[in-house]
């Protein structure tokens, strides 16, 4: 008997919602069920990113660093830096290099004598705000020749309205199915009952997701020898 021939199958969001309802126990019948789902989801992928690294949550941006400006804005739905560079000559093959810029901490920038110092950065302090983050750098550029670039976590999409599928790598879809229904079941005093249940298979369903969606790479540390 041949196969289907294809691997692309996904779930719209009313599907999910379906899905969801059901093993909580019961169909989703009317257009606030399906409201009610859809924000029980957007809650639920926040707490996911409030776990832990999401892979696919991972891109990559620049800032053009402005000579004598320490202070630039992220997009909004930056959650967190993972890794950044001063990149100089971009663009010029023989000599574009990328350095490396340490995150410090607060306490470490306002203890900065000279904030108004210029020359090439090398400490970057994330300002991690309610509306967006913002990076404060120093040494301030001395020109505008250096790029600021990053690899950040970004914010799950929200769900959609119907037909949208959700922002998501395929392993992550019985992991949200299992999730949504343990939300639905906690909103409902008939479904109490399923609620132990539903959340074991919630946490069984996250762990076999996480320990999938993960670096492959080996990764070698090496402790920094310092002398007094």
């Amino acid at each position: 008997m041949a196969t289907s021939g294809t691997t692309a199958f996904d779930m719209e969001f009313t599907e999910i919602a379906e899905e969801a309802w059901e093993r909580a126990g019961r169909e989703m019948r009317s257009g606030y069920d399906l409201r009610t789902a859809r924000r029980s989801m957007n809650l639920m992928t926040i707490e996911w990113q409030n776990r832990g690294i999401n892979l696919w949550t991972i891109d990559e941006g620049t800032v053009a660093l402005v000579k004598g400006t320490s202070e630039y804005n992220l997009p909004a739905d930056t959650i967190d830096l993972l890794e950044q560079v001063i990149r100089t000559n971009s663009g010029v093959t023989a000599t574009q290099s990328d350095l490396n810029i340490s995150r410090i901490s607060v306490s470490t920038y306002a203890s900065i004598p000279n904030k108004l110092t210029q020359g090439r950065p090398i400490q970057v302090w994330i300002e991690r705000l309610r509306d967006h983050p913002t990076i404060n750098v120093w040494p301030v550029p001395d020109n505008n020749d250096y790029i600021f670039k990053y690899y950040r976590m970004r914010r799950v999409q929200d769900a959609g309205s119907g037909v949208q599928t959700a922002d998501m790598n395929f392993r992550f879809l019985p992991c949200l199915v299992a999730g949504l229904a343990y939300y639905i079941s906690m909103k409902d005093p008939d479904l109490a009952p399923r609620i132990g249940m539903l959340k074991e298979a919630y946490e069984e369903q996250f762990a076999l997701a996480a320990g999938e969606d993960r670096e492959k790479a080996s990764a070698r540390f090496v402790p920094r020898i310092g002398y007094v």
